[in-house]
């Protein structure tokens, strides 16, 4: 999610709709806020603010519309295809979304072939989502990771601060829709991240000066 496929905006655009259609105003630095964080978390918090009555219809309303709105405008990261090509580097997911779903949004934008099932770590398979640390210690417990050679790529400042707690270098990456014009990219650099790129050229820049 805004790493390899474009979808946060998918998900707040979903929310967006919703609002506007219950003629309930939001503050799009609100939205902004709670990218990173798990879906149904987010739909907790909104539902909890604006539907406390009805949290069960706000629920099933918003991830309607956000399935309907996936199925039809899932993009790729630009430039995420060739970076994966070219790497020689060991690759893994580590994601506030569970299993089933990126699976389908992988093979939706063509990315699966990058990605077995067991490199791919999600919401199901740990205690614990981001911020906390559980999602890449697993990953990087599995598979004998060396920390000190290990680096994550993150959107938002939720996965930063989760590879800040497993202390592992972050870089942040704003290539996403939700990173736009008037949003300060130092947000992630706040959060922990060691730098940040705005594509995946510069991802590859920065990872080869390590």
């Amino acid at each position: 999610d805004g790493v390899l496929v474009d979808s946060e905006t998918i998900v707040l655009k979903a929310f967006s709709k919703y609002m506007q259609e219950c003629r309930i105003k939001t503050n799009e630095k609100e939205l902004a806020n709670l990218v990173g964080k798990p879906t149904i978390i987010v739909i907790d918090i909104l539902s909890e603010k604006y539907f406390p009555e009805n949290k069960k219809e706000f629920s099933d309303d918003i991830m309607n519309i956000a399935s309907n709105i996936y199925k039809k405008e899932l993009k790729k990261i630009v430039g995420v295809e060739e970076f994966l090509k070219k790497s020689k580097h060991n690759l893994y997911i580590g994601s506030n979304s569970f299993k089933d779903r990126i699976l389908d949004g992988l093979k939706r934008v063509g990315l699966e072939k990058y990605f077995n099932s067991n490199q791919i770590y999600s919401l199901d398979l740990v205690d614990n989502p981001k911020p906390h640390p559980d999602i890449y210690l697993k990953a990087v417990n599995d598979n004998d990771l060396i920390i000190d050679e290990t680096i994550i790529i993150e959107d938002s400042v939720v996965g930063v601060n989760a590879g800040k707690n497993a202390k592992i270098k972050v870089i942040g990456l704003t290539a996403g829709g939700h990173w736009h014009t008037d949003r300060d990219k130092k947000e992630l650099i706040n959060a922990g991240a060691i730098a940040t790129a705005n594509n995946y050229n510069k991802i590859e820049e920065i990872i080869e000066s390590f």
